[in-house]
């Protein structure tokens, strides 16, 4: 998984394996090990609506299971998913969620040709 913090976005990108772990109802964890000896870590999992928390070091990303799925079956695409959280401060965290667009080519796009060859 692939972590970016920009001000009031992050950006959450996985593989296509990360997508499959996801899809069979594993979570997907990204983990820092920092150079004072803390721990950061971003956990996503499916669940029926977008959450988010944090616990100690770990943040519980949830995203949309029905969403994802969708998102699976019209992969390859450049275009994910977003959402957006508000914060106790009344701002909104914008929460950008995709699959690396070149992993699904190549594996989606490699599947089916090798079952066009048959």
């Amino acid at each position: 998984m692939r972590v970016q913090l920009e001000g009031q976005s992050l950006r959450l990108r996985i593989d296509e394996g990360e997508l499959a772990r996801l899809l069979d109802g594993d979570s997907v964890v990204n983990r820092t090990d920092l150079p004072d000896g803390h721990v950061e870590m971003q956990q996503i999992s499916l669940t029926p609506r977008i959450d988010w928390r944090r616990e100690q070091t770990v943040w519980h990303i949830c995203l949309p299971e029905a969403d994802v799925r969708a998102l699976s079956q019209r992969l390859p695409s450049r275009d994910g998913l977003q959402f957006s959280l508000s914060t106790p401060h009344g701002d909104t965290l914008v929460i950008v969620f995709d699959v690396d667009v070149r992993d699904s080519a190549r594996k989606r796009l490699h599947k089916s040709s090798e079952g066009d060859a048959s």
